[in-house]
């Protein structure tokens, strides 16, 4: 197992690639404001790291005070993203980033690591089965949805009060979405085509600051879904899985 690690950073964000996005042609459009997002907070203590390869192998977090989640707490990190995919399984490398952020936060002196799971595995959340057996232990939860967490001290994060609403006051397909995921542009972009080809009512709420993102009425990491006015998912919609939930619930 190769075990060069790289952080992005100011330096070489431009000219390396972004895990994520790198097989597939289609969400080469988010890479660039992905990247600017990650621009504007490196400085906050954002964390990209990744392994240096071609492959989805990396991890995403950073303080919790400025994550753009909807989850509160103090001295914390928060992790975004951990993900490890295809040939990379099973070598050891979710546990050697997941390492790395837990001493990451223990050198900076914090009371511990926390991010957005569910009680069964879920698309675009990380495994509640694998955090568990690092030593995470659930210390909140909102349905299905868990907020896990790492503590070195007792202290425990929680669901925003707005997360615990779980609602949305539209009874139209409403979409909260970020720009910290490349695979969200071309999400938007079918759905618009979708919902304008069908007559569905669409209402897109951008998430543009940290302010709206601790302030979304849902579970979100990136991404949230209602419709009729109830939460409906975090996992991000193309035109296949739109028509899948729009069928749920006629």
């Amino acid at each position: 197992m190769s075990e060069a690690y790289i952080n992005l950073t100011a330096g070489n964000l431009d000219s390396e690639h972004l895990c994520c996005a790198i097989s597939d042609k289609k969400h080469q459009c988010g890479v660039g404001v992905k990247k600017q997002w990650l621009r504007d907070r490196l400085a906050e203590g954002h964390v990209f790291r990744k392994l240096d390869a071609k492959g989805k192998v990396f991890i995403e977090y950073a303080p919790l005070e400025t994550a753009w989640a909807p989850v509160q707490g103090e001295n914390y990190l928060y992790i975004y993203c951990l993900w490890v995919s295809g040939s990379f399984k099973g070598k050891g490398h979710g546990k050697a980033l997941l390492d790395y952020c837990v001493q990451d936060a223990r050198d900076q002196g914090r009371s511990g690591v926390c991010v957005i799971s569910a009680k069964k595995k879920k698309p675009f959340l990380s495994d509640k089965k694998f955090l568990a057996h690092q030593g995470f232990e659930v210390a909140d939860s909102i349905g299905e949805y868990e907020l896990l967490a790492l503590s070195f001290d007792g202290a425990l994060p929680c669901f925003s009060e707005s997360a615990q609403r779980q609602a949305a006051d539209s009874d139209a397909l409403t979409v909260y979405y970020g720009m910290q995921c490349p695979y969200i542009p071309n999400c938007l972009e079918q759905i618009k085509a979708f919902c304008a080809d069908n007559s569905v009512p669409l209402r897109l709420e951008a998430v543009d600051s940290l302010e709206k993102a601790k302030a979304v009425p849902g579970i979100f990491n990136n991404w949230a879904v209602f419709y009729k006015g109830q939460f409906e998912t975090v996992h991000l919609l193309n035109e296949g899985a739109l028509k899948k939930l729009l069928n749920r619930q006629r």
